[in-house]
């Protein structure tokens, strides 16, 4: 894969050359380059941004040095490509795009900066992504967070090829609990179903709390996920274990003595 970023910062990127993703660039799994889009601009101030049309606050990305930097990409790496503006307005990221993005051979992605950009920009790309309901100063972090999703499902990127189907998000669900040694620490202990070696109950261990998790914690994700009869045989269990607990805790709490009683009984 290559992936090219069109930036006006590209030194903010250097970290894409440490951990995963420089090794990635080592063994050749990966070409990266980041370019400063403010080369292309036409006047001796290097100006990238001008006032909007019509007025209005802030200043906009000009078009020029945009569409003159994805011309000199084109020519250099000709090919098919998948152009990535990161704006609010585009699709929420999330793993599913991750693995899509992850089969293509080319991604470029266009980080803005300032108020917005330029309408006709965004005539030069494929899709819009945004990483949530925020706003960040422009678009490299998104951008970074973006290609570190996708660089680490790319085939022999990961040491340990299973870690990716079994993350949080790739089944639809989050990742179950893990455990390593010592087996007992500080009085916390290793569930004994992950100590017997019996592969089986261990699956169905961790599926059963992949699904209480996700349903403790984002049970959005449930909805509209297919499961098969095991699956949602557990996901039974998990709601009635969980309505049993909301029930025992009420009760507790029905059951305590009010503290303002147990001052006046004192006197």
């Amino acid at each position: 894969m290559r992936i090219d970023v069109l930036t006006l910062f590209p030194d903010m990127f250097a970290p894409l050359t440490q951990s995963m993703i420089g090794k990635a660039l080592e063994n050749d799994k990966l070409a990266f380059e980041a370019t400063d889009f403010r080369q292309y601009s036409h006047d001796k101030h290097h100006h990238v941004d001008d006032t909007p049309y019509g007025g209005g606050a802030g200043m906009l990305l000009k078009p020029e040095p945009l569409f003159e930097a994805m011309d000199d990409l084109k020519t250099k790496h000709p090919g098919k490509k998948r152009v990535i503006l990161l704006d609010p307005a585009g699709r929420r990221f999330d793993q599913t795009a991750a693995a899509e993005l992850a089969t293509e051979d080319h991604l470029v992605f266009i980080c803005g900066h300032y108020e917005g950009y330029d309408e006709r920009i965004r005539t030069l790309v494929t899709d819009e992504f945004s990483l949530g309901d925020f706003v960040v100063t422009g678009g490299e972090l998104p951008a970074m967070v973006m290609i570190d999703a996708i660089v680490r499902l790319l085939p022999g990127v990961l040491g340990n090829e299973e870690s990716a189907p079994t993350d949080s998000f790739s089944s639809g669900l989050l990742e179950y609990p893990e455990y390593t040694r010592p087996a007992s620490y500080r009085g916390m202990d290793v569930p004994a179903v992950l100590q017997n070696g019996d592969h089986q109950k261990i699956a169905n261990w961790r599926l059963k709390e992949a699904l209480r998790r996700t349903y403790d914690r984002r049970p959005d994700l449930l909805e509209g996920l297919e499961l098969d009869k095991e699956g949602q045989r557990l996901l039974r269990e998990v709601k009635t274990e969980a309505a049993t607990r909301r029930a025992e805790a009420q009760l507790r709490a029905d059951q305590k003595p009010d503290a303002g009683d147990g001052a006046n009984a004192s006197h």
